[in-house]
This record gives structure tokens, C-alpha cells and sequence, in this order.
């Protein structure tokens, strides 16, 4: 699932904070917000930080991922440079991009003009190519059923693998017979991983409910004061500045909206995280719930590839839209925002629900992008087990031995993958890994000390380098905008300055893209960063300090303009 319970920690720990902030008496001082970390000036992008004069960070601007100016908050990956380099030349390719997620809203603004159109499909009913996936114009939904429903909703992946074992064991003693022994110790750590995650989740949708209440409040006391039925940022400092004697409830509720916001926290963040923490509750974490019925498939059978259906949208395509728009979003139209990569066309692959993506599905969404001609596949996901491993091992083994380049998101709960995989990975099960694999952290606008995003997972041998991933504006649904965060931002940056690099050096193997994208990647090795860290402790400012370059392999942050100067000189070479 792209926002795992970690993520929200934080969220929950400062929204806590506002709650005691409300009950305090008006002059009560409210608890100290961490410091401004120093900003840089904006260097040559083969200059380290260490280099780097300092200057004052001013905040991040919308689209500050495509570009590298400190000064204006934009520790982004150098994109507008890399087109400035390639003034001149025209693209030798369009390249196809699979986006394997939650569904993409096809008729976005910014969206429609760059989506790939199976040229051998009509919308008849019919399967016109003969590839078993009938009105697959724009590529195909796993996790929909025969008569066009959906999977909105599914359980996480320890969720699935501990009902059968809960069923088959609970209230048994230790005592088992010889040959259940070894099941009997997976249920046991099972059942250990599943009720921690799952009192976690109730607890935290308990408390935000109450923070809901407190939020919905302090807006209703507003609004009742102003007479109004909305309230503005303007509303809310004309509030705060005003000589005139303001209510108690009033001015608390300013208080605490305010103290939100000054964290980065909007009302609608606190709405938004009881309802993904509700779905958690009452989908992620149920043993009785069980959806996939609905697609009809076999799902005792992880070789099957021909179920779900061509409904690409499905009923929540936001995740998907806002990550198909980092990679495309139209550079020609005027409208809205610029996508990484120009030329090139997004597939989508419906695969991944409310809830953990099925390792069956992941297989059989990248096997369907090789075979229809993606170079490049996009992958905002991720969970903590993959029971059917090597299903997606032999699609990963299929797409890398046709030269497709898979780029990963490496996850938000700010764990070391070093130690915590998060699947699907690089490894196979025999101990070898794919070379046409690219593992992404997420990095932020502030730098500095703040370059990696506070939730980003990282590893010093498992993720391969940085990349915007922190307030990125891109689309969604009916052609709207909107800013996220996540290494689900990341991955698609990265993935976009891949089929960049396909579109105008399309002799490029997949293997010298990832080459490429690591060793031109920005070098921090040495900045001292702090740790990522969603703990209450890492919010209150109790974080340590360490060198960038124990995160990932390259110790870098991506750096397109780097690439194609790269790239350049590499077909310039005798």
C-alpha cells in the first residue's frame, strides 16, 4: 500500500499536540516546532554541498523537482537543464511507460494526449490482437472482475497469510505434532506481526477521530464567529492579528488550526488520514474480508494471466493519475504541469488496490508491459511479505532478459531495507538480482541536513539513490492538482528520466540507463543528514545525524541533466 501506518505517525503525534493546545488557556505558550534547517546557494550540478556556500532556504515552489535552485527551494533533479542540453536534437524514440498502480484517470487534461493506444485493438468486445486481453486500448485492470466491477478494497498480505494459519492453530498449545512445526512457528510470528500492525491501526484511527472532532470544531467556531461557510488561510491571520477582543472558543480554534498548519498539516490531512486509517480497520486488518472472488480468476493457480478487464480508471485513481503526471504530463499543451520525459506514452496497469497488491498480479503486469512494448515500468508499491516471490522473480527475470528497466519505489516507513525488505525486490530467491533494477529513496526540497524525506526508507546495499519526493505537484482525477508526498513521487522521476534517456539515446541498454542515472546521481555521500525517522521522538527533534552516503549505493540524488551530459559524451566517443 503506497501510505503505510508509519507514515502517519507523525501526522498523529503533532495533531495529539493540537488537541492539548485547544484545552490550554489563550496566552499558553504551544510546544516548540523544529528549527529551519540552513538552505544552500545554488551550485553547478557537479559541485557537492560541501562546496556550496549557505544561504537561506525560502520554501518549495510548485514543480521545484524539475529543477536545482536552492534559493527558491528546488533540490529538484535538474530536469529543465537536461532539456537545455538537448536544444537542438530530436528525440530518435517515443518511449512506452508502464505504470503498474492503483488505475489513471485517462481523460485528464494532461494526460489523454500522452497515453499509449494499443495499435492493434479496437473497443469491440473483441480480442482484436489475440494477446487474451479483449479492449485492452490502454493497457489492463488484474484486480477487476468479468463484468466490469473492481477491487477498491483488499487485506494486507500478513493479513492473508495469517487467517488460514490462525484458523488451523489458534488455541492450539505448543505442543504440535513433529511435522506442523514449521507452520506452527509461521503463525506464531504471524499472528505477532499481525496484532501489533493491527492495534496500531485501531489505536491511531481511535485518537484521529477524536483529533477529526477537535479540527471539525474549531472550524465550526469559526465559521458561527465570521458568519461565513468557509474559512480561509486570509480568515484565519486577519483572525489572529485583530485588536478586537475575539471569544475564548475563537481564538483557541485559531490556535489550533494554526498549529497545523505551521506543521505542514491542513484539516483536510487529518480527514484524509481517518479515512486511509478507517480503510486499514475495516478492509487491511479484517480476517474475514476477502474480495477476490470478485475477479474470477483462479487465485489457486499463480501461472494464470488471462482474467480482469480493460477498465484502466477503477473506482480511485488517485495515486495512479498523480504518478502517471510526474512521469508525462503533457510538455506541449500549456496546461497544468510538465511531465519528466517527453517523448513517450504511459500504459497503465491496474493492479494495486486499497490495501497490499497481489504478488500474481505484480507478475503478470509486468510481464503484460514487456510484451507490449514498455521500456520502462513504474512501480509505486510495495509490502512487508511476498508469498508468491517466485512468480514475480521469474516476471522480473522475463522483463530483464528483454532489456526493460523496472524502477521501484523503496517505501515510506522510514526503515532500513538492508535489514526490512519491502517487495517486490532485486533479489532473487537464488541470491542473485536483477540488473535492470533501480531502488528509489525520496528526497526533499529543503536539503541540507533535510535532504531525505523524513519517511523515506533507505539502504546502503538495497536503495540506489534519491529523488524528488516531497511536495510534488501533479495530476488527478477530472483534471485537477494536487501536492504528494512519498517515495510513490520518487520512483516516477526517476522512471521519467529513464525513458528521457530512451527517447534520445534508444541504443542505451537498460542496464547502462541504471549505470547512467547512478553515477551521475549528485553527490551528497558526505553531507550529514538527518536520519529518516517518522517516530514521536524524531518529531519532537531527537533525531541523529548521518552521512547521506550510508542510505544508498550512490549516496546521490538523482540528476538528469548529469545523465544526458553522460550520455552525450558517451555517443560522441570514438
Amino acid at each position: 500500500m503506497p501510505c503505510r501506518i508509519a507514515r502517519l505517525a507523525g501526522l498523529l503525534l503533532l495533531s495529539v499536540l493540537a488537541i492539548d493546545a485547544l484545552a490550554q488557556p489563550v496566552d499558553a505558550p504551544t510546544a516548540p516546532t523544529a528549527p529551519e534547517p540552513p538552505g544552500v546557494e545554488a551550485v553547478p550540478a557537479d559541485t557537492t554541498y560541501a562546496d556550496a556556500p549557505v544561504g537561506e532556504a525560502v520554501g518549495p515552489i510548485s514543480g521545484w523537482h524539475l529543477d536545482f535552485d536552492p534559493d527558491l527551494g528546488a533540490w529538484g533533479a535538474n530536469v529543465t537543464a537536461a532539456y537545455a542540453l538537448l536544444t537542438g536534437r530530436a528525440p530518435m524514440d517515443t518511449v512506452v511507460v508502464a505504470v503498474i498502480d492503483s488505475g489513471v484517470d485517462i481523460a485528464h487534461e494532461d494526460l489523454r494526449g500522452v497515453l499509449w493506444i494499443n495499435p492493434d485493438e479496437l473497443r469491440n468486445g473483441a480480442d482484436d490482437d489475440g494477446n487474451g486481453y479483449a479492449d485492452d486500448l490502454h493497457g489492463w485492470n488484474f484486480i477487476g472482475g468479468p463484468d466490469s466491477t473492481h477491487i477498491e478494497f483488499d487485506t494486507y498480505e500478513v493479513t492473508r497469510l495469517y487467517a488460514p494459519l490462525r484458523e488451523r492453530f489458534e488455541g492450539t498449545s505448543s505442543s504440535v505434532a513433529p511435522e506442523d512445526s514449521v507452520d506452527y512457528a509461521r503463525y506464531l510470528e504471524l499472528r505477532a506481526g499481525y496484532e501489533t500492525e493491527a492495534a496500531e491501526a485501531r489505536q491511531l484511527y481511535v485518537q484521529l477521530q477524536q483529533i477529526q472532532g477537535v479540527v471539525e470544531q474549531s472550524m465550526q467556531a469559526i465559521k458561527k464567529y465570521l458568519g461565513t461557510d468557509t474559512v480561509t488561510p486570509e480568515d484565519r491571520v486577519a483572525l489572529a492579528e485583530s485588536a478586537m477582543p475575539l471569544p475564548m472558543d475563537v481564538r483557541q480554534a485559531v490556535g489550533v488550526l494554526d498549529y497545523l498548519d505551521e506543521n505542514g498539516i491542513s484539516a483536510e490531512d487529518v480527514l484524509d488520514a481517518a479515512e486511509q486509517l478507517q480503510a486499514q480497520v475495516d478492509y487491511g486488518y479484517n480476517l474475514d474480508f476477502d474480495p477476490r472472488p470478485l475477479v474470477g480468476d483462479d487465485y489457486s493457480d499463480p501461472t494464470e494471466r488471462l482474467y480482469g478487464n480493460a477498465d484502466v480508471y477503477g473506482p480511485a485513481a488517485d495515486h495512479g493519475t498523480h504518478v502517471a503526471g510526474i512521469i508525462a504530463a503533457d510538455r506541449t499543451n500549456e496546461l497544468g504541469i510538465a511531465g519528466v520525459a517527453a517523448p513517450v506514452q504511459i500504459m497503465v496497469l491496474r493492479t494495486v488496490p486499497d490495501g497490499d497488491e497481489r504478488d500474481k498480479d505484480v507478475a503478470n503486469a509486468i510481464r503484460y508491459a514487456v510484451d507490449n512494448g514498455a521500456r520502462v515500468v513504474n512501480m509505486s508499491f510495495g509490502k512487508g511479505y511476498s508469498p508468491q516471490k517466485e512468480v514475480v522473480d521469474a516476471a522480473v527475470r522475463y522483463a530483464e532478459e528483454q532489456g526493460v528497466l523496472l524502477v521501484h519505489a523503496a517505501g515510506n516507513s522510514a526503515e532500513d531495507l538492508d535489514v526490512t525488505p519491502n517487495f517486490p525486490t532485486r533479489r532473487y530467491l537464488d541470491g542473485t538480482e536483477a540488473a535492470n533494477w533501480i531502488e528509489v529513496g525520496a528526497s526533499s526540497w529543503e536539503g541540507g541536513a533535510a535532504l531525505p524525506a523524513s519517511f523515506s526508507n533507505y539502504g546502503q546495499t538495497t536503495v540506489d539513490l534519491f529523488a524528488p519526493g516531497v511536495a510534488i505537484n501533479s495530476t488527478t482525477p477530472e483534471s485537477t492538482y494536487a501536492e504528494n508526498d512519498g517515495t510513490s513521487m520518487a520512483a516516477p522521476v526517476v522512471a521519467g528520466a529513464a525513458a528521457l534517456l530512451f527517447a534520445y539515446f534508444p541504443a542505451l541498454t537498460a542496464e547502462e540507463v541504471r549505470t547512467i542515472l547512478m553515477d551521475t546521481a549528485s553527490d551528497y555521500a558526505d553531507l550529514m543528514v538527518t536520519k529518516p525517522d517518522e517516530s514521536p521522538m524524531a518529531r519532537m527533534g531527537v533525531t541523529p545525524q548521518v552521512p547521506f552516503g550510508t542510505l544508498s549505493v550512490s549516496g546521490g540524488v538523482l540528476n538528469v541533466a548529469a545523465a544526458v551530459e553522460a550520455a552525450i559524451a558517451r555517443e560522441e566517443a570514438p
